[in-house]
């Protein structure tokens, strides 16, 4: 009887020291971490759960969104849902710099309490399309946010 119990413990401690190690690594898809799902997640605006914010509707082009300097990264016709909905971010920076800051303006719109304003989130996403590694940088930080929105 001892055994079988010290056998649940060590079973339970590698399944909760399993799970830590999986959300403190975003990215990682797999068995236990595939991709959140919270009300604030880029999945969960491409899901259209929710009515979008009238600002901002799913229709809206990323470049009459976020401005004409995008075109160069994205299509002009490109819209948000569209944007919302890409799974190229593993590969892309820029992939996921609009995914992630999409979801995060949205949020702006939408979440009280969200971190960010709506021109903070415009002008963070214009700053990060100077280089891949600032996209990736910047969409890690939407990432972030979107995750931890109230």
């Amino acid at each position: 009887m001892a055994i079988a119990s010290h056998s649940t413990t060590l079973l339970f401690c590698l399944l909760f020291l399993t799970l830590s190690v999986a959300e403190t690594h975003h990215r990682i898809p797999g068995f236990l971490y595939t991709r959140s799902r919270g009300r604030c997640t880029a999945q969960f605006w491409s899901g259209r759960r929710e009515v979008w914010p009238r600002m901002v509707p799913e229709t809206s082009t990323v470049s009459n969104v976020f401005g004409s300097r995008v075109s160069e990264r994205y299509r002009s016709d490109l819209t948000l849902l569209e944007a919302t909905a890409r799974s190229d971010e593993e590969r892309n920076p820029f992939g996921g710099l609009l995914k992630e800051g999409t979801a995060a303006l949205l949020n702006s719109y939408a979440r009280e309490g969200f971190p960010l304003k709506p021109w903070q989130v415009k002008t963070l996403f214009i700053r990060a399309l100077v280089s891949p590694s600032e996209a990736a940088s910047q969409a890690n930080n939407f990432l972030f946010a979107n995750q931890a929105c109230p």
